[in-house]
Formats: C-alpha cells, sequence, structure tokens
C-alpha cells in the first residue's frame, strides 16, 4: 500500500524523479573512481584531479545557485539543471567508451556537473513547500530520506557489478541516463504559486545575494543550528573518513558502513511518524549519536559495541537531517527559502575539507585513537551548544504559515 503522500501526483512525480536521478548519482562515485584508474592506467593524480574539479564550483557556486532558485520558477531550474548534468555525464561516458580519455576535458565535464549541482541543491529545498502542505513537510522528507538512503545501500554495488561486467565506462552512462526520466517528471510537476517580486528586473543579483545572507544571519535558530553543522563537519568527516578505515580495518569497516546505512532507513521510517512537538531541538540532541561509532573505534570498543554505535549514528543523521530539511521549509518565507538554505549549506561545506587537511598532522600529534575520541566528544559538546539559544530549544513544529522575514 502507498504512503498517502504517494496519492498526490505533484509529490509522486518529484518523489520518482529524485529516487531515479539519487539512484544514479550514487553509482557515480565508483563508476568514475574505477573509469579515470582504468582510462588513465592507473594515474591516481588524476582522479584527485577530477573529484577537486567537482567540489570547487559547488562550493564557489552555491549562493549564487540559492538566488537564481528564489528568483525564477524551481521547476525550471530543476529541469535545466537535470538535462544539464545528463548531457554532460553522456559526454563524459563518450570519452571512455570510444577511448578518448584526456583528464582536461573530462575534468572540465565533470567542473560543470558539480556547477549544477550548485543550482541544483537549493532549488530542491525550495521546491518540496510547493508541492505538499506544510503539515505534510515532515513525512514528504522522510520519503525522499528512505530514498536518498536506499539509494546509497543499492547504487554502489550495483555500480560494483557494472564496473565489473561490463566496464566503467558504462557505468558512468547509465548514470547520465537517470536524469532524463527525472526530467521528464520534473516537467510535469505543477508551476508552484506566483512569487510577487514587482523590483526583480530591477533587483540586482548582488541585492539578492545581500538579503540571503540578511535573513540567514538574523534568523537565530537557522544561524545556531548552521554552526553546529559546520563543527559536525569539521570533527567527523575528515576523522571519520580516513581514521575510520584504518581503526576499523577492511572487514569490520564495510560492516559498519552498512550499519549505518541501516540505521538510516531506519529513521527515515520512524520520522514518518514521529511529530514532536519541538522538531528542530530533537533534531539537535538526536545529532549526539553521530560520532558514537568514532567515538567506540576510538576507545577500540568491542565489535558489537561498534555496530551498536554506527546504527545509532545512521539513525542520528537521518533524524537531524529530516529535522532540519522540515524546519527551514516550513518557517522560512519561500521567497528567500533557497537562498538561506545555500547559506547555511555553503558554511557547512566549507568545514569539510579544513577537517580533512588537519585530520593527517593531528594523526601524527596525537595518535589515531586518541584523535578520534576527541573529535567525537568535541562535536558532541558543540551540537548541544545550539540548544542554550530558546530560539531553536523552542521552535515549533507544524505553524500554518512560514514566519515572517525577521527585522
Amino acid at each position: 500500500m502507498l504512503p498517502p503522500l504517494l496519492h498526490h501526483s505533484g509529490f509522486r512525480r518529484f518523489f520518482t524523479g529524485r529516487a531515479i536521478s539519487l539512484l544514479g548519482s550514487s553509482m557515480a562515485p565508483v563508476a568514475l573512481a574505477f573509469a579515470v584508474l582504468d582510462a588513465a592506467h592507473g594515474r591516481a593524480a588524476d582522479l584527485g584531479a577530477v573529484l577537486a574539479v567537482r567540489m570547487l564550483p559547488l562550493l564557489a557556486l552555491l549562493l549564487l545557485g540559492g538566488a537564481v532558485a528564489d528568483r525564477l520558477p524551481r521547476r525550471t531550474v530543476l529541469l535545466t539543471t537535470h538535462l544539464g548534468a545528463g548531457l554532460s555525464q553522456g559526454a563524459a561516458a563518450t570519452l571512455l567508451l570510444s577511448g578518448h580519455y584526456a583528464l582536461g576535458p573530462f575534468a572540465a565535464l565533470e567542473f560543470l556537473n558539480g556547477a549544477l549541482t550548485a543550482f541544483t541543491s537549493p532549488a530542491l529545498r525550495g521546491v518540496l513547500p510547493e508541492l505538499v502542505p506544510n503539515d505534510r513537510l515532515r513525512p514528504a522528507n522522510a520519503l525522499l530520506g528512505m530514498a536518498a538512503n536506499g539509494s546509497k545501500l543499492f547504487g554502489p554495488p550495483l555500480a560494483g557489478l557494472l564496473v565489473a561486467g561490463v566496464g566503467p565506462g558504462w557505468a558512468v552512462a547509465l548514470d547520465a541516463l537517470s536524469y532524463l526520466p527525472a526530467a521528464y517528471l520534473l516537467a510535469r510537476l505543477p508551476a508552484g504559486p506566483a512569487r510577487s517580486r514587482p523590483t526583480a528586473l530591477r533587483t540586482a543579483l548582488r541585492t539578492d545575494l545581500r538579503e540571503g545572507w540578511t535573513v540567514f544571519r538574523r534568523t537565530r535558530w537557522v544561524w545556531w543550528t548552521t554552526w553546529s553543522f559546520c563543527a559536525t563537519n569539521l570533527l567527523l568527516v575528515g576523522p571519520w573518513q580516513i581514521l575510520g578505515p584504518q581503526l576499523a580495518g577492511p572487514a569490520l569497516w564495510g560492516t559498519l558502513l552498512a550499519a549505518r546505512g541501516a540505521g538510516l532507513l531506519l529513521a527515515d521510517t520512524a520520522a514518518y511518524r514521529l511529530a514532536p512537538r519541538r522538531l528542530l531541538a530533537t533534531g539537535q540532541l538526536a545529532g549526539l549519536l553521530l560520532p558514537l561509532p568514532l567515538l567506540a573505534l576510538g576507545l577500540r570498543a568491542p565489535v558489537p559495541w561498534l555496530f551498536a554505535a554506527a546504527l545509532a549514528s545512521g539513525l542520528g543523521l537521518a533524524l537531524s537531517a529530516t529535522a532540519w530539511n522540515t524546519s527551514v521549509q516550513e518557517h522560512l518565507p519561500h521567497d528567500v527559502l533557497s537562498r538561506v538554505s545555500a547559506n547555511a549549506d555553503a558554511l557547512s561545506y566549507l568545514a569539510i575539507p579544513l577537517g580533512q587537511l588537519a585530520c593527517a598532522p593531528l594523526t601524527t600529534r596525537l595518535g589515531a585513537p586518541a584523535l578520534a575520541a576527541t573529535a567525537a566528544l568535541a562535536q558532541a559538546a558543540l551540537t548541544l551548544l545550539p540548544l542554550l539559544s530558546p530560539a531553536v530549544r523552542h521552535l515549533p513544529h507544524r505553524p500554518e504559515t512560514p514566519a515572517p522575514v525577521p527585522a
């Protein structure tokens, strides 16, 4: 039996399109890694360059993407970016399958993909309130979380089978093809309510960016929660990605990732049904579960405890994400939603490379177990910090209308 939300044609099309696109995107990292290494005869430097040029435009253009998503119809933005991503990935697959791989053209195509993602992400967060009523945003976000986390479980193994069976170029081609049905479904979405901006044609883009930053800075619960996410990315992403495999070993690391994935899906199932009165505060408390597996690895905990910690971490991550996405969609005015969320994402993402770069020298100084445990405890403390703000603690769930822009 379908969840009631999927009987709504607009959301059903959006959900189906996202599920298809997410499955293709979850295959891309595995496919690209083996495709570049195979075409470049094992040169790891080529792979590093391709990954870097994909991330740089995402960071550089995210704020612009938020401004564009608030100025233009979000359906149009999403349709354009999905078609562009399909064409660019298709061109990358053609280079690989035709044997004409060269680092320059291939990196340029991945640069374009990163740039398109900078425009896609803010529009995705802004379009959902145009498709479902305010009181259905939380279950809608939970269903989208199930699609995203399910794709992370099934996409990489599927990509691995394709790489082993028919070659990495075909896996990249399948990722490219996944954008086409997604774009078709996005084209059939309702147009969404008109956003009345009488000075839109005369207002400079610089003014739009400034307005987005002003609302972001003055909305206290957004400000405090964003800095908490920034701390989480700084303290956990690098140590988890770099120290986790070293401390766990290959076999155990794969098991921990699977347990974390199971926790993500369980949490999305719970978030679909549970409606706490203080959703954002609940999400912040759930963030305390995120560092548990890193702490357990640092303390050399037994394997059953490691498995339980990874499961709990997945639960915390999914609940925190659903609480954040739902809160910004419920409370922020729709005409600034994409810009404010882009500011939050940009600050959060910038912390990831900083944490990754700091990991190696700190490991040399402290040792891997001590650094893992210290980073986990520091993240837990900083996750609690936003709860000192009444704006975070008391933000209600399910308001009737978005809050006005703070003065």
